[in-house]
């Protein structure tokens, strides 16, 4: 594989983390939104898929965002007579973003972008140490 064959791959994972851990920042900043008159919808997290995408002058695949979509699962409640988007009965919708599931994604996103980090400064390493053989 050539150099910057790898190079490119590695940056489109890395484009595709920071996309990834983009949308997980923003569930976690409204993970307390809710919505603003009675019975109205709070927040609803996002989801990101990835795709494959070949590319045909590198010959090879590369990551990039496939959809950002929104996760269909119910709204939880609270009982919270006070809020203004209560209900008659005082319960409140609230956003559907687990904090721990996200710090979860958080992480596994870090790890990946690491991991694409690492490739980079190899293959750096690795053609540093060609150019200096010539």
């Amino acid at each position: 594989m050539e150099f910057g064959t790898s190079l490119s791959i590695s940056a489109s994972g890395a484009a595709a983390q920071s996309d990834r851990l983009r949308v997980i920042a923003e569930n976690l900043a409204n993970a307390d939104s809710t919505g603003s008159t009675p019975g109205s919808n709070p927040y609803r997290r996002q989801t990101i898929t990835f795709k494959d995408q070949y590319d045909r002058s590198l010959n090879a695949d590369l990551v990039s965002v496939g959809r950002i979509g929104t996760d269909p699962s119910a709204f939880p409640t609270k009982y919270d007579p006070s809020n203004p988007a209560a209900n008659a009965q005082g319960y409140v919708k609230t956003p559907n973003v687990n904090s721990f599931v996200e710090l979860m994604d958080m992480q596994q996103a870090e790890r990946a972008s690491d991991a694409d980090l690492s490739v980079m400064n190899a293959t750096r390493g690795m053609l540093t140490r060609t150019l200096d053989l010539i």
